[in-house]
């Protein structure tokens, strides 16, 4: 396999099939990954049980730092167009050990929420067999753990073989599954409006404009904890910038295709939102988002009455989310498992390309067995920990997007007042949303030595969410010190060298097309 080498900085191609994304199917997988169907419907009860009617302002708020970073992101990709994303720019930024700690929040993040989409796919398949049977005991066998977990084994297998077989592949199923969820998102939210403008709303309320302020909010806890999970909807857009190598216009497409997810993303859950409590309302009562009961699925439990026998879409539409997130989330660990293989922090193994595909197979299959993996064996122990796991994700989120965004920062010091653009892409945009998932990260470690944060689980009085946030960091740092030793040239920056900006592009992968 032939790549080009950069000899003063080691930036190299891996081998992968340049050119076979462009910015639209870059931007469909992204939107894919971040599942807004399943996200939407898991997230809008806890972030309406915290600021109420202010909930589409905490949406808006989440969407900004995730835009202030994007920023970061789309000036390095365009410098250093790289698979290894977050942990090459962290690596060029601040040398070997934070960049490979930021490779190891990605691929933590990304490979720990694989089981979970895995999971809430199985749920959603259940569901949706009962309704079209119109039986209620197949729901109960998602609660199986032996069905559940061959179910979700079964789900993880198709995403992998998808996967393996390439960017074309991956493209046409996620055109499917994403157009679906678009169109029956929109659909939910029209239908919510002309329930209401007809007077068969449940128990509607006047759209108003404090409802898009957060100042209106009834306490500033609350806002940093809606704030949270706002911030963990958005996750997933950096897939984009992991197929860099594989886009058409290596160096613009995917930090365009960042922004137009970010964006998008944002309009179908600021609408979404509003419809359903414009429609529910925010009371106790059958329908009302103020009940426990709906805040645990407010999609669902709103599709009958708004959506009335087209209410199977809704079961359907988040399982086609869960299904083509599961599938698109297999890019991101995956790619840079690769590259953290190319540049030597991670066994060689981890490079192999498939002659055919050219897809990075072993780590594809990698990414998926230990997600498998742990699902399983979290289901049948306790489902506790595998949803306290998912929730101390949020830590992991905020570590690696901060760096990312404070690598941004310092690698372009040099140019920072060259011109206004320079300013505000390098400087302001990134600094002030890596300020503010630095302090989301440190407000979430605070808050998740609560058991109270998570499931109630707890060791000594300490939340099991903070003792799963931070013992993935430590694992990470373990299995760091001991490639450290086993393959000390990546960390002695004999293979990415660290830098600062002079303005000129890195072009160790020039042969890309751009």
């Amino acid at each position: 396999m032939a790549t080009y080498s950069d000899e003063r900085h080691g930036l190299s191609a891996k081998g992968l099939s340049a050119g076979s994304i462009g910015l639209l199917g870059a931007t469909v997988i992204g939107i894919s990954c971040v599942a807004p169907a399943y996200t939407l419907t898991a997230s809008l009860g806890p972030i309406v049980a915290k600021v109420g009617p202010q909930t589409p302002a905490i949406i808006l708020i989440g969407f900004l730092p995730m835009l202030l970073v994007a920023f970061g992101y789309r000036e390095l990709n365009r410098a250093m167009p790289d698979s290894g994303t977050s942990f090459t720019w962290a690596t060029r930024a601040f040398g070997p050990r934070i960049g490979w700690l930021a490779g190891w929040g990605l691929v933590a993040s990304t490979i720990l929420v694989l089981s979970n989409t895995a999971g809430i796919a199985v749920d959603f398949f259940y569901l949706m067999l009962s309704q079209i049977f119109r039986n209620p005991h197949l729901t109960e066998l998602s609660a199986n753990p032996f069905i559940n977990v061959a179910t979700c084994l079964a789900f993880m297998g198709v995403a992998t073989i998808i996967s393996y077989r390439g960017m074309e592949v991956t493209k046409a199923f996620q055109y499917v599954l994403v157009g679906f969820q678009v169109v029956v998102l929109t659909l939910f939210a029209v239908e919510a409006f002309v329930k209401i403008r007809a007077g068969a709303a449940f128990d509607p309320l006047p759209v108003r404009l404090d409802w898009f302020n957060p100042l209106a909010a009834p306490t500033f806890s609350a806002v940093a904890a809606g704030l949270s999970l706002s911030i963990f909807i958005f996750w997933g857009w950096d897939v984009t910038l992991t197929m860099n190598e594989e886009t058409k216009g290596s160096r613009s497409t995917p930090g365009r295709a960042a922004t137009a997810t970010v964006v998008t993303t944002m309009l179908l859950y600021v609408f979404a939102s509003t419809a359903s409590i414009a429609f529910a309302g925010l009371g106790t009562g059958r329908f009302g988002l103020g009940n426990p009961e709906i805040q645990r699925n407010a999609f669902l439990a709103l599709a009958a009455p708004i959506m009335g026998t087209s209410a199977i879409l809704i079961s359907i539409c988040v399982l086609a989310s869960s299904a083509a997130s599961l599938q698109s989330t297999i890019v991101s660990p995956s790619r840079t498992l690769l590259a953290m293989g190319h540049y030597g922090a991670l066994p060689d193994a981890l490079t192999r390309i498939d002659p055919k595909y050219r897809t990075p197979s072993n780590a594809i299959f990698t990414s998926t067995f230990i997600s498998s993996l742990f699902y399983a064996v979290m289901r049948f122990l306790s489902a506790h920990v595998l949803w306290d796991t998912i929730t101390a994700l949020g830590i992991m989120i905020c570590f690696y997007y901060s760096l990312t965004a404070f690598a941004s920062v310092w690698y372009f010091r040099r140019q920072w007042f060259v011109s206004p653009a320079n300013l505000f892409n390098q400087l302001i945009c990134p600094l002030l949303g890596g300020i503010a998932l630095a302090a989301l990260f440190c407000t979430t470690i605070v808050d998740s030595m609560d058991p109270a944060f998570g499931s109630g689980s707890q060791v000594h009085g300490i939340g099991l969410v903070f003792i799963l946030g931070m013992g993935i960091i430590l694992i990470g740092i373990v299995i760091m010190t001991a490639m450290a030793i086993w393959k000390p040239a990546f960390f002695r920056g004999e293979k990415l060298s660290t830098s600062v900006s002079d303005g000129r592009e890195d072009h160790g992968l020039d042969h890309l097309p751009v």
